[in-house]
Protein backbone atom coordinates (compact mmCIF):
# COMPACT_ATOMS: atom_id res chain seq x y z
CA UNK A 1 0.00 0.00 0.00
CA UNK A 2 2.05 2.90 -1.63
CA UNK A 3 -0.31 5.86 -0.18
CA UNK A 4 0.44 5.06 3.10
CA UNK A 5 3.75 6.87 2.73
CA UNK A 6 1.42 10.17 1.59
CA UNK A 7 0.25 10.83 4.70
CA UNK A 8 2.91 9.04 7.68
CA UNK A 9 1.20 11.14 10.37
CA UNK A 10 -2.53 12.43 11.01
CA UNK A 11 -2.57 15.31 8.44
CA UNK A 12 -3.29 18.85 10.17
CA UNK A 13 -5.21 21.62 8.36
CA UNK A 14 -8.20 24.21 8.02
CA UNK A 15 -11.54 23.15 6.04
CA UNK A 16 -14.07 25.74 4.86
CA UNK A 17 -17.68 23.61 5.00
CA UNK A 18 -18.19 24.69 9.27
CA UNK A 19 -18.03 28.69 8.11
CA UNK A 20 -19.10 29.15 4.86
CA UNK A 21 -21.17 25.90 3.87
CA UNK A 22 -20.95 25.68 -0.12
CA UNK A 23 -20.10 29.61 -0.37
CA UNK A 24 -16.55 30.40 0.34
CA UNK A 25 -14.77 32.65 -1.65
CA UNK A 26 -11.48 32.80 -3.09
CA UNK A 27 -10.00 35.67 -0.27
CA UNK A 28 -11.59 33.46 2.26
CA UNK A 29 -9.05 30.81 0.90
CA UNK A 30 -6.20 33.30 0.62
CA UNK A 31 -7.41 35.02 4.22
CA UNK A 32 -7.34 31.92 6.09
CA UNK A 33 -4.10 30.29 4.14
CA UNK A 34 -2.40 33.55 5.57
CA UNK A 35 -3.28 32.76 8.90
CA UNK A 36 -2.15 29.54 9.36
CA UNK A 37 1.17 30.40 7.66
CA UNK A 38 1.79 33.19 10.44
CA UNK A 39 0.20 31.31 13.21
CA UNK A 40 -0.14 27.49 12.72
CA UNK A 41 2.58 26.51 10.41
CA UNK A 42 4.97 25.93 12.92
CA UNK A 43 3.20 23.56 14.90
CA UNK A 44 2.34 21.21 12.01
CA UNK A 45 -0.62 22.83 10.46
CA UNK A 46 -0.85 22.82 6.47
CA UNK A 47 -3.62 21.67 4.74
CA UNK A 48 -5.97 24.32 3.31
CA UNK A 49 -8.87 22.62 1.97
CA UNK A 50 -11.77 24.31 -0.45
CA UNK A 51 -15.27 22.54 0.95
CA UNK A 52 -17.84 21.44 -1.61
CA UNK A 53 -19.50 23.36 -4.83
CA UNK A 54 -16.67 25.53 -5.31
CA UNK A 55 -18.37 24.96 -8.71
CA UNK A 56 -21.52 26.47 -8.31
CA UNK A 57 -21.68 30.41 -9.28
CA UNK A 58 -24.99 30.91 -6.29
CA UNK A 59 -24.02 29.06 -3.43
CA UNK A 60 -24.37 31.94 -0.75
CA UNK A 61 -24.65 29.02 1.94
CA UNK A 62 -24.86 25.53 3.28
CA UNK A 63 -27.93 24.97 1.57
CA UNK A 64 -27.73 23.68 -1.80
CA UNK A 65 -29.49 24.61 -4.80
CA UNK A 66 -31.24 22.10 -6.60
CA UNK A 67 -30.37 20.99 -9.88
CA UNK A 68 -28.87 24.44 -10.64
CA UNK A 69 -26.09 25.11 -13.63
CA UNK A 70 -22.86 24.02 -12.65
CA UNK A 71 -19.26 25.60 -13.85
CA UNK A 72 -18.20 22.63 -16.50
CA UNK A 73 -15.05 22.46 -19.18
CA UNK A 74 -15.39 20.68 -22.17
CA UNK A 75 -14.77 16.71 -20.91
CA UNK A 76 -17.96 16.92 -17.98
CA UNK A 77 -15.05 18.28 -15.52
CA UNK A 78 -16.25 20.71 -12.72
CA UNK A 79 -14.21 24.03 -12.89
CA UNK A 80 -13.99 26.76 -10.06
CA UNK A 81 -16.71 29.16 -10.65
CA UNK A 82 -15.03 32.39 -11.67
CA UNK A 83 -17.44 34.97 -10.01
CA UNK A 84 -16.24 33.26 -5.91
CA UNK A 85 -12.49 32.47 -7.45
CA UNK A 86 -11.63 35.50 -10.21
CA UNK A 87 -8.01 33.85 -10.36
CA UNK A 88 -9.46 30.72 -12.29
CA UNK A 89 -10.49 33.10 -15.31
CA UNK A 90 -9.33 31.73 -18.52
CA UNK A 91 -9.07 28.11 -17.98
CA UNK A 92 -6.64 28.47 -15.28
CA UNK A 93 -9.01 26.57 -12.96
CA UNK A 94 -7.63 26.52 -9.39
CA UNK A 95 -4.01 26.57 -10.73
CA UNK A 96 -3.56 30.35 -9.41
CA UNK A 97 -4.94 29.84 -5.61
CA UNK A 98 -3.07 26.12 -5.44
CA UNK A 99 0.15 28.14 -6.53
CA UNK A 100 -0.49 30.53 -3.78
CA UNK A 101 -1.28 28.48 -1.12
CA UNK A 102 2.15 26.34 -1.83
CA UNK A 103 4.27 29.69 -1.63
CA UNK A 104 3.22 30.21 1.78
CA UNK A 105 4.72 26.46 2.25
CA UNK A 106 0.92 25.14 3.07
CA UNK A 107 -0.17 22.28 0.95
CA UNK A 108 -3.94 22.81 -1.49
CA UNK A 109 -6.72 20.69 -0.37
CA UNK A 110 -10.27 20.13 -2.61
CA UNK A 111 -13.49 18.42 -1.74
CA UNK A 112 -15.21 16.49 -5.19
CA UNK A 113 -18.39 14.67 -5.16
CA UNK A 114 -18.56 11.23 -6.40
CA UNK A 115 -19.64 10.69 -10.00
CA UNK A 116 -20.08 12.87 -13.03
CA UNK A 117 -22.24 15.90 -13.39
CA UNK A 118 -25.57 15.40 -14.18
CA UNK A 119 -26.03 18.22 -16.51
CA UNK A 120 -22.65 16.72 -18.28
CA UNK A 121 -24.91 13.36 -18.63
CA UNK A 122 -27.98 15.60 -20.11
CA UNK A 123 -25.81 17.40 -22.57
CA UNK A 124 -23.82 13.99 -23.52
CA UNK A 125 -20.57 15.82 -23.13
CA UNK A 126 -17.29 14.40 -24.14
CA UNK A 127 -14.95 12.48 -21.51
CA UNK A 128 -10.95 13.26 -22.07
CA UNK A 129 -8.92 10.17 -23.19
CA UNK A 130 -11.96 7.95 -24.16
CA UNK A 131 -14.53 8.34 -27.13
CA UNK A 132 -17.44 7.61 -24.51
CA UNK A 133 -19.63 10.43 -23.26
CA UNK A 134 -21.10 11.11 -19.89
CA UNK A 135 -24.05 9.52 -20.23
CA UNK A 136 -22.26 6.54 -21.36
CA UNK A 137 -20.58 5.88 -17.83
CA UNK A 138 -23.54 7.41 -16.01
CA UNK A 139 -25.38 5.56 -13.27
CA UNK A 140 -28.59 7.29 -12.88
CA UNK A 141 -30.07 5.37 -10.44
CA UNK A 142 -27.17 6.00 -8.12
CA UNK A 143 -27.51 9.51 -6.63
CA UNK A 144 -26.33 11.39 -3.47
CA UNK A 145 -29.62 11.47 -1.46
CA UNK A 146 -28.54 15.14 0.00
CA UNK A 147 -26.70 16.88 -3.38
CA UNK A 148 -28.05 16.91 -7.31
CA UNK A 149 -25.06 17.71 -8.95
CA UNK A 150 -24.05 14.06 -9.94
CA UNK A 151 -24.89 10.90 -11.13
CA UNK A 152 -22.77 7.95 -10.25
CA UNK A 153 -20.58 6.28 -12.43
CA UNK A 154 -21.12 2.95 -13.91
CA UNK A 155 -17.74 0.92 -13.41
CA UNK A 156 -18.58 -1.69 -15.75
CA UNK A 157 -18.49 0.98 -18.77
CA UNK A 158 -15.99 1.91 -21.07
CA UNK A 159 -14.51 5.25 -20.00
CA UNK A 160 -15.44 4.95 -16.59
CA UNK A 161 -12.04 4.77 -15.60
CA UNK A 162 -10.96 7.42 -18.07
CA UNK A 163 -13.41 9.74 -16.58
CA UNK A 164 -11.68 9.57 -13.35
CA UNK A 165 -8.11 9.51 -14.50
CA UNK A 166 -9.29 12.83 -16.56
CA UNK A 167 -10.34 14.41 -13.06
CA UNK A 168 -7.18 13.87 -10.93
CA UNK A 169 -4.73 14.73 -14.34
CA UNK A 170 -6.48 18.32 -14.07
CA UNK A 171 -6.02 18.07 -10.30
CA UNK A 172 -2.27 16.95 -10.31
CA UNK A 173 -2.06 20.56 -12.99
CA UNK A 174 -3.66 22.60 -9.95
CA UNK A 175 -1.34 21.28 -7.78
CA UNK A 176 -3.82 19.29 -5.45
CA UNK A 177 -2.11 17.66 -2.40
CA UNK A 178 -5.37 16.62 -0.79
CA UNK A 179 -8.86 15.26 -1.92
CA UNK A 180 -11.85 15.21 0.02
CA UNK A 181 -14.17 12.90 -1.60
CA UNK A 182 -17.90 12.71 -0.67
CA UNK A 183 -20.93 10.65 -1.22
CA UNK A 184 -18.41 7.63 -1.14
CA UNK A 185 -17.76 6.47 2.23
CA UNK A 186 -21.11 5.74 3.53
CA UNK A 187 -24.86 6.17 1.63
CA UNK A 188 -28.52 6.26 3.52
CA UNK A 189 -29.48 5.19 -0.01
CA UNK A 190 -26.70 2.45 -1.39
CA UNK A 191 -23.98 1.67 1.36
CA UNK A 192 -20.24 2.17 0.51
CA UNK A 193 -19.29 3.01 -3.16
CA UNK A 194 -16.20 0.37 -3.03
CA UNK A 195 -15.79 0.05 -6.78
CA UNK A 196 -15.66 3.61 -6.81
CA UNK A 197 -13.20 3.87 -4.10
CA UNK A 198 -10.83 1.52 -6.57
CA UNK A 199 -11.41 3.75 -10.13
CA UNK A 200 -10.27 6.70 -7.85
CA UNK A 201 -7.50 5.43 -6.44
CA UNK A 202 -6.17 4.25 -9.48
CA UNK A 203 -6.69 7.62 -11.15
CA UNK A 204 -4.35 9.17 -7.98
CA UNK A 205 -1.99 6.25 -8.73
CA UNK A 206 -1.67 7.16 -12.18
CA UNK A 207 -1.65 11.20 -12.01
CA UNK A 208 2.07 11.77 -11.20
CA UNK A 209 1.45 14.02 -8.03
CA UNK A 210 0.76 12.27 -4.78
CA UNK A 211 -2.74 12.92 -2.61
CA UNK A 212 -4.35 12.33 0.47
CA UNK A 213 -7.42 10.64 -0.12
CA UNK A 214 -9.93 11.45 2.38
CA UNK A 215 -13.45 9.09 2.48
CA UNK A 216 -16.71 10.75 3.52
CA UNK A 217 -19.10 10.99 5.01
CA UNK A 218 -19.41 8.22 8.15
CA UNK A 219 -19.99 6.40 9.74
CA UNK A 220 -17.96 4.49 7.42
CA UNK A 221 -18.94 0.96 8.00
CA UNK A 222 -16.53 -1.49 10.37
CA UNK A 223 -16.77 -4.32 7.52
CA UNK A 224 -14.89 -2.04 5.04
CA UNK A 225 -12.27 -1.73 7.27
CA UNK A 226 -9.44 -3.32 5.36
CA UNK A 227 -11.31 -1.73 1.78
CA UNK A 228 -10.78 1.98 2.91
CA UNK A 229 -7.29 0.93 4.44
CA UNK A 230 -6.09 -0.54 0.78
CA UNK A 231 -7.54 2.66 -0.83
CA UNK A 232 -7.36 5.50 1.27
CA UNK A 233 -5.54 7.49 3.88
CA UNK A 234 -8.73 8.67 5.59
CA UNK A 235 -12.05 7.66 6.30
CA UNK A 236 -15.10 9.38 8.37
CA UNK A 237 -16.00 7.04 11.33
CA UNK A 238 -19.24 9.91 11.48
CA UNK A 239 -21.77 11.89 10.13
CA UNK A 240 -20.99 15.66 9.90
CA UNK A 241 -19.79 16.27 13.72
CA UNK A 242 -21.32 19.42 15.02
CA UNK A 243 -20.48 21.26 18.42
CA UNK A 244 -22.99 19.52 20.81
CA UNK A 245 -22.19 17.42 23.55
CA UNK A 246 -23.97 14.08 21.97
CA UNK A 247 -22.31 13.94 19.22
CA UNK A 248 -19.32 13.96 20.88
CA UNK A 249 -20.18 11.49 23.44
CA UNK A 250 -21.11 9.09 20.31
CA UNK A 251 -17.26 9.43 19.55
CA UNK A 252 -15.76 7.30 22.23
CA UNK A 253 -17.75 4.33 20.98
CA UNK A 254 -16.66 5.14 17.67
CA UNK A 255 -13.18 5.80 18.61
CA UNK A 256 -13.19 2.10 20.81
CA UNK A 257 -14.56 0.22 17.55
CA UNK A 258 -11.98 1.50 15.55
CA UNK A 259 -8.94 1.88 17.39
CA UNK A 260 -7.29 -1.16 15.89
CA UNK A 261 -7.23 0.25 12.60
CA UNK A 262 -4.91 3.29 13.61
CA UNK A 263 -1.62 3.14 11.89
CA UNK A 264 0.83 5.67 9.71
CA UNK A 265 -0.71 6.72 6.71
CA UNK A 266 -3.89 5.43 7.45
CA UNK A 267 -6.46 7.08 9.60
CA UNK A 268 -10.23 6.68 10.75
CA UNK A 269 -11.27 10.32 10.81
CA UNK A 270 -13.29 11.75 13.48
CA UNK A 271 -14.22 14.66 11.30
CA UNK A 272 -13.80 18.72 11.93
CA UNK A 273 -12.74 20.31 14.75
CA UNK A 274 -16.19 22.60 15.27
CA UNK A 275 -13.88 25.35 17.52
CA UNK A 276 -13.91 29.11 17.17
CA UNK A 277 -16.27 31.02 14.98
CA UNK A 278 -18.79 28.89 13.01
CA UNK A 279 -21.84 29.30 10.65
CA UNK A 280 -20.75 32.21 9.16
CA UNK A 281 -23.16 31.27 6.16
CA UNK A 282 -24.09 27.87 7.65
CA UNK A 283 -27.77 26.27 7.81
CA UNK A 284 -26.87 22.94 8.49
CA UNK A 285 -25.22 23.11 11.79
CA UNK A 286 -26.76 24.10 14.95
CA UNK A 287 -27.07 27.16 15.78
CA UNK A 288 -25.90 29.55 12.55
CA UNK A 289 -23.42 32.19 12.95
CA UNK A 290 -22.10 31.71 16.49
CA UNK A 291 -19.29 30.49 18.86
CA UNK A 292 -18.64 26.44 19.06
CA UNK A 293 -21.47 25.74 21.40
CA UNK A 294 -19.00 23.25 23.54
CA UNK A 295 -17.77 24.67 27.06
CA UNK A 296 -14.06 25.12 27.08
CA UNK A 297 -14.09 21.77 29.20
CA UNK A 298 -15.58 20.08 26.30
CA UNK A 299 -13.24 21.81 23.52
CA UNK A 300 -10.46 20.40 25.84
CA UNK A 301 -12.00 16.96 25.76
CA UNK A 302 -12.62 16.81 22.24
CA UNK A 303 -9.03 17.92 20.97
CA UNK A 304 -7.50 15.38 24.03
CA UNK A 305 -9.87 12.20 22.27
CA UNK A 306 -8.65 13.95 18.35
CA UNK A 307 -5.23 13.54 20.11
CA UNK A 308 -4.86 10.53 21.85
CA UNK A 309 -6.71 8.83 19.53
CA UNK A 310 -4.63 9.96 15.89
CA UNK A 311 -7.73 11.13 14.20
CA UNK A 312 -6.66 13.59 11.61
CA UNK A 313 -6.96 16.94 12.69
CA UNK A 314 -8.55 19.99 10.46
CA UNK A 315 -10.21 22.95 12.44
CA UNK A 316 -13.90 24.25 11.01
CA UNK A 317 -13.80 27.66 12.22
CA UNK A 318 -12.89 31.17 10.88
CA UNK A 319 -9.51 31.46 11.62
CA UNK A 320 -9.21 35.07 11.01
CA UNK A 321 -12.08 35.43 14.08
CA UNK A 322 -9.73 33.21 16.74
CA UNK A 323 -9.35 34.65 20.50
CA UNK A 324 -6.48 33.68 22.38
CA UNK A 325 -8.25 30.68 24.32
CA UNK A 326 -9.12 29.26 20.39
CA UNK A 327 -5.35 29.33 19.29
CA UNK A 328 -3.72 28.33 22.21
CA UNK A 329 -5.83 24.97 21.58
CA UNK A 330 -4.41 24.69 18.11
CA UNK A 331 -0.25 25.72 19.55
CA UNK A 332 0.15 22.96 22.40
CA UNK A 333 3.37 21.42 21.30
CA UNK A 334 2.92 19.02 23.53
CA UNK A 335 -0.79 17.89 22.86
CA UNK A 336 0.35 17.70 18.89
CA UNK A 337 3.22 15.38 19.60
CA UNK A 338 0.55 12.95 21.05
CA UNK A 339 -1.52 13.02 18.02
CA UNK A 340 1.48 13.52 15.29
CA UNK A 341 4.05 10.87 17.18
CA UNK A 342 2.54 8.80 19.79
CA UNK A 343 1.63 4.70 19.38
CA UNK A 344 0.25 1.93 20.79
CA UNK A 345 -2.87 4.14 21.38
CA UNK A 346 -5.80 2.08 22.83
CA UNK A 347 -8.70 2.39 25.34
CA UNK A 348 -7.58 1.39 28.47
CA UNK A 349 -10.70 0.82 30.24
CA UNK A 350 -14.59 2.67 29.99
CA UNK A 351 -16.69 1.88 32.78
CA UNK A 352 -19.54 3.77 32.48
CA UNK A 353 -18.97 7.63 31.73
CA UNK A 354 -15.18 6.86 32.99
CA UNK A 355 -13.05 6.36 30.48
CA UNK A 356 -8.99 6.01 30.01
CA UNK A 357 -6.78 5.90 26.67
CA UNK A 358 -3.14 4.99 26.85
CA UNK A 359 -0.52 5.70 24.23
CA UNK A 360 3.55 5.56 24.31
CA UNK A 361 5.73 8.42 23.07
CA UNK A 362 8.63 8.12 20.80
CA UNK A 363 11.12 8.28 23.89
CA UNK A 364 9.35 5.93 25.78
CA UNK A 365 6.94 7.92 27.76
CA UNK A 366 3.79 6.94 28.19
CA UNK A 367 0.58 8.76 27.59
CA UNK A 368 -2.73 9.02 29.94
CA UNK A 369 -6.02 10.93 28.68
CA UNK A 370 -8.50 10.70 31.68
CA UNK A 371 -12.33 11.43 30.65
CA UNK A 372 -15.10 12.10 32.33
CA UNK A 373 -18.50 12.20 30.51
CA UNK A 374 -20.84 12.29 33.08
CA UNK A 375 -22.88 15.35 34.15
CA UNK A 376 -21.48 15.65 37.53
CA UNK A 377 -17.48 15.61 38.79
CA UNK A 378 -16.04 12.30 38.94
CA UNK A 379 -12.86 10.83 40.17
CA UNK A 380 -11.40 8.96 37.26
CA UNK A 381 -8.16 7.02 37.79
CA UNK A 382 -5.56 3.93 36.83
CA UNK A 383 -3.30 1.36 37.91
CA UNK A 384 0.13 2.27 36.63
CA UNK A 385 0.53 -1.35 36.92
CA UNK A 386 -2.13 -2.53 34.42
CA UNK A 387 0.46 -0.16 32.41
CA UNK A 388 3.69 -2.21 33.16
CA UNK A 389 4.80 0.63 35.08
CA UNK A 390 6.22 -0.27 38.42
CA UNK A 391 8.71 1.99 39.36
CA UNK A 392 8.60 5.76 40.53
CA UNK A 393 7.91 8.22 37.16
CA UNK A 394 7.45 11.69 37.20
CA UNK A 395 4.13 13.14 35.60
CA UNK A 396 3.31 16.16 33.29
CA UNK A 397 0.38 17.85 33.12
CA UNK A 398 -0.08 18.56 28.67
CA UNK A 399 -2.84 20.93 28.83
CA UNK A 400 -1.32 23.36 31.32
CA UNK A 401 2.03 22.41 30.88
CA UNK A 402 2.94 21.92 33.99
CA UNK A 403 5.38 19.12 35.99
CA UNK A 404 3.55 17.43 38.71
CA UNK A 405 5.96 15.78 40.34
CA UNK A 406 6.94 12.20 41.26
CA UNK A 407 4.16 9.42 41.10
CA UNK A 408 4.97 7.12 44.05
CA UNK A 409 1.83 5.89 44.62
CA UNK A 410 0.57 2.97 41.72
CA UNK A 411 -2.85 4.87 41.26
CA UNK A 412 -2.97 8.19 39.78
CA UNK A 413 -5.90 9.40 39.20
CA UNK A 414 -7.95 13.19 39.07
CA UNK A 415 -11.51 15.07 40.01
CA UNK A 416 -12.60 15.96 36.97
CA UNK A 417 -14.93 18.63 36.10
CA UNK A 418 -18.82 17.23 33.85
CA UNK A 419 -17.29 16.53 30.37
CA UNK A 420 -13.91 17.04 31.50
CA UNK A 421 -10.69 15.46 30.95
CA UNK A 422 -7.05 15.61 31.60
CA UNK A 423 -4.09 14.67 29.67
CA UNK A 424 -0.76 13.48 31.58
CA UNK A 425 2.64 12.05 30.43
CA UNK A 426 4.46 9.90 32.54
CA UNK A 427 8.34 9.20 31.95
Amino acid sequence: MKHKSVAPTPPMGWNSWDCYGASVTEDEIKGNADYIAKNLKQYGWEYVVVDIQWYEPTANSSHYHPFTSLTMDQYSRLMPSENRFPSARNGQGFKPLGDYIHDLGLKFGLHMMRGIPRQAVHNQTSILGTEATAKDIAHPNSICPWNTDMYGVDVTKEGAQQYYNSLFQLYASWGVDFVKVDDIAASRLYDTHLDEIELIRNAIDQCGRQMVLSLSPGPAPLEYAEHFKANANMWRMTDDFWDQWSLLYQMFERCEKWEKHVEPGLWPDCDMLPLGHLGIRSVDGPGGDRWTRFTKDEQLTMMTLWSIFRSPLMFGGELRDNNEWTLSLLTNEEVLAVNQTSHSNRLLYRRGNKIVWTARGLHDETYLAFFNLSDEPEIIDAALSHLGLFCQKQARDLWEKEDLGLVVQDNVGFLLPPHGSKLIKIN
